[in-house]
């Protein structure tokens, strides 16, 4: 039997269900091998070449696939149609031993049977391209990520992050905060008429002042206004130019990811992470009763506008039977993509029409429903025929000014019977309903007139969905990036939410000013738009991706040395490991010594004469010193940054009854980083002996291990493979 690898859990069993037995299909759960977690895991003096490493926990499913494409007749891998998928599809070629050239690499677009088996019949090769800028990507991303985080934490306070993309963004949010700030409300009146035919024949309207002398009209104090007030009383309103024209508005297209996660951001209320994860559930499958494991959608991480043939056809063959003919363009509705688009896959879109957002409400919750409605709603719009309004605008003149009235009556309704725009935020209501007939030179009577005092507004703080736009517009990351650069935000706390707008934490000013002082580059937008561009080419096949991780290094590496010793004192110490000036550094522990020559040698030493307190470390056992911190004095061993050992200010190891049952030797009581009491052998490091219970230096009689008693006063085995317990007195009796 021929076995199938694709990524999730739930995409193998949609797919298992669609081939009905006849394939064996299982799941990699994304990448088997990466970059090492705790290391760069980056040669840079060897072409920037990776080091990869199996992924935590990926043990066991290497061997079950090895194990099942050893057994195979044929091995297809059908990892998602984009660069990560390429790669985790050449990740798993190596490791289950697979040729090179072997054509065992399928893709689909959709899920479903129809696309499925087409896959099958087309197999390829691995596309090196789309590898080669992943790993392009993955290790320019590897190299900022992991140099700058270590700065930032020396230079701010530790737990913090910075990132190629993610830090562009989080600046785009703290510009945005500091132009709000900055802001002055700039004075600025409205003067509104309602005005009607003298005769009372038609219903009233409204006209807005709009000019003097045919120029514009801006009103900025009160006075200005009362004098624009005293003019128009002491005139007469005559009707000038009247325009009625007859008004398109095209359907929008199909949505992209980006555009997916803005309108889920603005008519569901949804985050974009939150959007994302609706949205693979309903591309990778879902349970429906009765017909078991479903895809509801097309791949959803796309920034392309393309509709195949054959969807078009579907869409127009629905619309016209549904809502008539009159609702179907002469031509199916084809949408240009954005520039820099990689248009290699459709616009995300319902697979299968027939299920309808009424048909499928009963068999989805209401989070999955409401992204599928969305979805199937702007598919189906995006291949209607334009709305039509009939429209009228009219000048209305009073001596040197000039009013503004305007109308719009739907004539027909076009893609507007499925969809609905919203209005950018901010913007004015459209007015609504036609002008009363009116022709030039007829007389008007005034029946009111309405000042209004207003103030310029400042820019509006980002939502998900306006930095998803923004982050498109600039060029900054991929469609499969935005959501989880956002999370990365929220979870940093960099960011917090107030209501659905993002407002920067404090931290967030300082990891920004910090960047973009030292790396004007990495933070400009212009630079990492290019970069995105760059590693484009490299998917094109045009560029080496080595050569443009080698373009970028050098500078990045200067600057990150000038950013490390800025504003620290050079010191005549050289460093023991490579020679090099140490610099004398303030960090959240104190003063201590790093080498100038960071980032290519790391060597740290402390050079400050603190306290010894009498308490030995828990670790290495030299004597532990006080050391001052944010949170005021707490013991640290001397031996940093060898031994990173750290314990409260005030405690003492506290020699406790009982032997430790490895050497016979007292035991201490200690407490570890989080104030969790354990108990040491009192002869470390010579022995090693810990326990979170307190040791008896007995041995269990079951199975030899050490017996000890818990803070409850249970007496037991420590090993808890074993299970012994001493008994009470009560269980003996």
């Amino acid at each position: 039997m021929d076995l199938i690898i694709v990524e999730s859990p739930s995409k193998a069993k949609t797919i298992s269900k669609y081939l009905k037995g006849k394939y064996r299909v299982d799941a990699s759960g994304g990448h088997i091998r990466d970059l090492p977690q705790r290391t760069l895991g980056v040669s840079v003096e060897k072409g920037f070449e990776p080091r990869y490493v199996t992924s935590p926990g990926k043990e066991e499913t290497i061997r079950r696939l090895v194990d099942e494409a050893r057994k195979a007749d044929r091995v297809y891998l059908a990892t998602d149609p984009d660069r990560e998928g390429e790669a985790i599809s050449w990740h798993l070629q190596s490791v289950l031993g697979l040729p090179e050239d072997g054509e065992n690499r399928i893709e689909f677009n959709e899920i479903s049977p129809r696309a499925v088996e087409y896959a099958l019949q087309h197999p390829r090769r691995i596309n090196y391209n789309l590898v080669d800028a992943q790993q392009a990507r993955r290790v320019l991303d590897r190299l900022v990520g992991y140099k700058l985080s270590p700065l930032l934490n020396n230079k701010i306070q530790n737990g913090l992050s910075a990132g190629r993309v993610q830090s562009v963004a989080l600046r785009l949010v703290v510009e945005r905060e500091r132009e709000i700030a900055a802001f002055v409300p700039e004075e600025y009146w409205t003067i509104t008429c309602e005005l009607q035919d003298p005769e009372k024949r038609h219903a009233s309207f409204r006209a807005v002042l709009e000019k003097f002398g045919g120029k514009k009209l801006r009103i900025g104090s009160k006075e200005q206004a009362d004098k624009a007030l005293a003019d128009l009383a002491g005139g007469a309103y005559v009707v000038g130019s009247v325009k009625k024209t007859v008004t398109r508005s095209h359907a929008p297209a199909p949505f992209t990811t980006s555009t997916l996660q803005q309108d889920a951001s603005n008519k569901l209320g949804f985050s974009a992470p939150e959007t994302m994860l609706m949205a693979q559930h309903l591309y990778e499958g879902i349970d429906v009763e009765g017909e078991g494991h479903i895809a509801f959608v097309t791949y959803i991480r796309t920034d392309s506008t393309r509709v195949s043939a054959e969807a078009q056809a579907a869409a127009r063959e629905y619309i016209a039977k549904k809502y008539g003919k009159e609702y179907l363009p002469e031509k199916p509705n084809i949408y240009a993509s954005r520039k820099g688009a990689q248009d290699a896959h459709e616009a995300i879109r319902p697979i299968d029409l027939s299920r309808t957002p009424e048909a499928v409400k009963k068999l989805l919750d209401r989070k999955h429903y409401a992204v599928y409605k969305l979805i199937y709603e702007r598919f189906i719009a995006s291949q209607m025929a334009e709305a039509q309004y009939d429209s009228m605008q009219a000048d209305i003149l009073n001596g040197k000014y000039s009013l503004k009235a305007s109308g719009k009556a739907l004539r027909f309704a076009g893609f507007t019977a499925v969809w609905t725009e919203m209005k950018p935020e901010g913007s004015e209501e459209e007015a609504k309903g036609l002008l009363p007939p009116l022709s030039e030179n007829d007389p008007l009577d005034c029946l009111a007139v309405k000042p209004e005092q207003k103030f310029t507004k400042p820019p509006i703080r980002y939502t998900d969905a306006s930095l998803v736009k923004a982050m498109e517009e600039k060029g900054i990351g991929r469609p499969s990036t935005y959501a989880s650069i956002i999370s990365v935000l929220n979870k940093r706390k960099y960011v917090e939410k107030d209501g659905k707008y993002m407002k920067p934490t404090e931290i967030a000013y300082k990891i920004t000013d910090m960047l973009v002082h030292y790396f004007t580059d990495i933070m400009d937008v212009g630079f990492t738009a290019g970069m995105e561009e760059r590693l484009d080419e490299i998917e094109d096949g045009g560029k080496d991706w080595h050569a443009i991780i080698g373009e970028f290094y050098p500078p990045f590496e200067k600057q990150l040395r000038f950013a490390s010793t800025d504003g620290d004192e050079m010191t005549e110490i050289l460093c023991p490991k490579c020679g090099m000036p140490m610099v004398r550094k303030t960090g959240k522990y104190g003063t201590y010594l790093a080498c100038s020559g960071y980032p290519a040698c790391s060597n740290i030493v402390s050079e400050s004469e603190e306290e010894i307190s009498d308490t030995p470390c828990p670790k290495c056992g030299a004597m532990m010193v006080v050391k001052s911190g944010r949170y005021g004095k707490f013991l640290a061993c001397p031996n940093y940054p060898d031994c990173k050992s750290t314990m409260p200010y005030g405690e003492r190891a506290e020699i406790i009854e009982g032997v430790c049952p490895d050497c016979g030797r007292p035991t201490k009581k200690l407490r570890s980083r989080t104030g969790k009491p354990y108990y040491g052998c009192s002869g470390y490091p010579a022995c090693k002996f810990m326990s979170w219970d307190m040791p008896t230096g007995e041995k269990c009689p079951k199975c030899g291990g050490p017996i000890v008693r818990s803070p409850r006063g249970i007496i037991k085995c420590a090993n808890r493979s074993c299970g012994y317990k001493k008994p009470t007195e009560t269980e003996d009796q």
